[in-house]
């Protein structure tokens, strides 16, 4: 008696077991997760020239963060004597006093430059990140603590742009665009943060003139943040650009095609 009922109860549940299983292939297998959307070639090759505009500004801007060539500070050009006259060039990491000869220099120019000229250099490291010293350049002496900032910015803007390109690379490994959004992060972001870090190097700038007013020095920004300018609005230009790659629908394409059936 007992064995006929159990046996009974296992066939039931059996069919009960079969009549699911027909319902779910019916309704489409809810069981198994969709795959994502794959890209499209169109969009993937989008995708390259946005990532090759924003690999221009990565590499401007880690030519402009190894330089020091960020701010040239110039004596007069007769201070010492009418053969030869000091100037100084300064990045992140480094600063260069270099002695130029006076004939050399344009006659127009009042003061000691530009770094570009041949003479003698003397270059020596910032001694802030490793005893906390602060650097005196022509009885002028720096601020240790935005010159830190500046160079932290720099370094984390830096990190932003290779976790942007990781992004990128695996979106076009795989083929879908889910890395996209991302990666327009950390390329806005690390376009921001290049141009607070040249504004708070140039702040620190101010300070060391600001030091010690008995001693008159010229100063301008050099070659170096004219890159690193650069870099930060190409970074931000092709962060955007994935940004509009990573919607669903392309906004410009559609405003077009409004803008032709308006017109047809």
């Amino acid at each position: 008696m007992w064995s006929n009922f159990f046996m009974q109860q296992e066939d039931d549940g059996r069919v009960g077991t079969a009549a699911l299983g027909g319902v779910g292939s019916k309704s489409g297998r809810p069981g198994k997760r969709s795959r994502p959307p794959r890209m499209s070639d169109s969009q993937e090759g989008k995708i390259k020239l946005a990532f090759f505009v924003a690999l221009i500004g990565v590499t401007l801007t880690v030519l402009g963060m190894g330089t020091e060539f960020w701010v040239e500070l110039s004596q007069p050009k007769h201070s010492r004597n009418n053969q030869t006259c000091e100037m100084a060039h300064y990045g992140l990491w480094k600063f260069c006093v270099r002695t130029l000869w006076v004939t050399d220099i344009d006659p127009e120019r009042e003061s000691c430059g530009p770094a570009e000229l041949p003479g003698e250099s003397n270059c020596t490291y910032f001694k802030f990140y490793t005893s906390g010293e602060n650097a005196v350049i022509f009885k002028k002496t720096t601020e240790k603590g935005l010159h830190i900032a500046g160079a932290m910015l720099a370094l984390f803007s830096l990190f932003l742009m290779i976790m942007g390109s990781v992004c990128i690379t695996m979106s076009l490994s795989k083929s879908v665009p889910f890395f996209l959004k991302p990666a327009t992060t950390c390329f806005i972001f690390s376009g921001i943060l290049v141009f607070l870090s040249i504004i708070i190097f140039h702040q620190s700038v101010l300070v060391l003139l600001a030091s010690d007013h008995s001693f008159p020095l010229h100063h301008e920004l050099s070659w170096s943040v004219a890159c690193l300018g650069s870099a930060g609005a190409i970074l931000i230009f092709g962060g955007l650009i994935f940004l509009l790659l990573s919607l669903p629908s392309n906004p410009l394409e559609k405003c077009f095609r409004q803008q032709s059936s308006s017109d047809a």
